[in-house]
């Protein structure tokens, strides 16, 4: 007789769009493709616009596919930031803790985004290039104090050598509301905030 098998729970998908933001230069495009592809290229040419790209992560019974918007950092394409993060659920600012500049200017992002951002968006702050702690102007207690004053998760990463990406973007999906977000389906997916500006593909922004 042959045993029977327990069929299989079906996985709930829900397509989630997450943008980067922050200013040039503070590694924006490697944490996106430390996280994506697990690689890290020391010399990235600038992201021109904004680069789309995906990647799923499994929380319990859900699984997250980010909609992943990386968005230029330079003043000529600020003016376009609202159109990536219009509709997203999630948003990634980041800094950099060997500029403080790039810190003050973060705080600047995390005002736009909560005049014109949705209402509801998850905010994480990271500050990147931990791997570069002899170098560092931004405490880490000065980080996760404004975090915590913005309401947002804070997690300090390195894209070159890993630490804590994936925990950043795992600790953004368990976040997120799954139960307020669409499910996708085999017939469509629901494309929260999809932009139909056209993207190129860049690098370390």
């Amino acid at each position: 007789m042959s045993s029977l098998r327990r069929p299989r729970s079906k996985m709930a998908l829900h397509e989630v769009k997450l943008c980067l933001l922050g200013e040039s230069g503070v590694g924006k495009t490697c944490l996106v493709n430390r996280f994506v592809s697990d690689v890290f290229t020391e010399n990235e040419s600038l992201t021109v616009g904004a680069a789309f790209t995906t990647k799923t992560v499994r929380v319990g019974d859900n699984s997250v596919l980010f909609q992943i918007w990386d968005t230029a950092g330079q003043e000529k394409y600020r003016g376009l930031a609202p159109m990536y993060y219009r509709g997203s659920a999630a948003a990634v600012v980041v800094y950099d803790i060997t500029d403080e500049k790039s810190f003050n200017e973060m705080q600047t992002w995390i005002t736009e985004l909560k005049q014109l951002g949705p209402q509801n968006i998850v905010l994480a702050i990271t500050g990147n290039k931990s791997d570069l702690e002899e170098k560092r102007k931004v405490s880490r207690a000065t980080g996760e104090a404004f975090a915590k004053n913005s309401n947002a998760l804070f997690m300090e990463t390195s894209a070159k050598d890993g630490s804590n990406v994936h925990d950043l973007f795992r600790a953004i999906a368990e976040t997120l509301p799954l139960d307020q977000i669409a499910i996708s389906n085999k017939i469509g997916t629901l494309k929260l905030g999809q932009s139909n500006g056209r993207t190129k593909r860049g690098c370390c922004s």
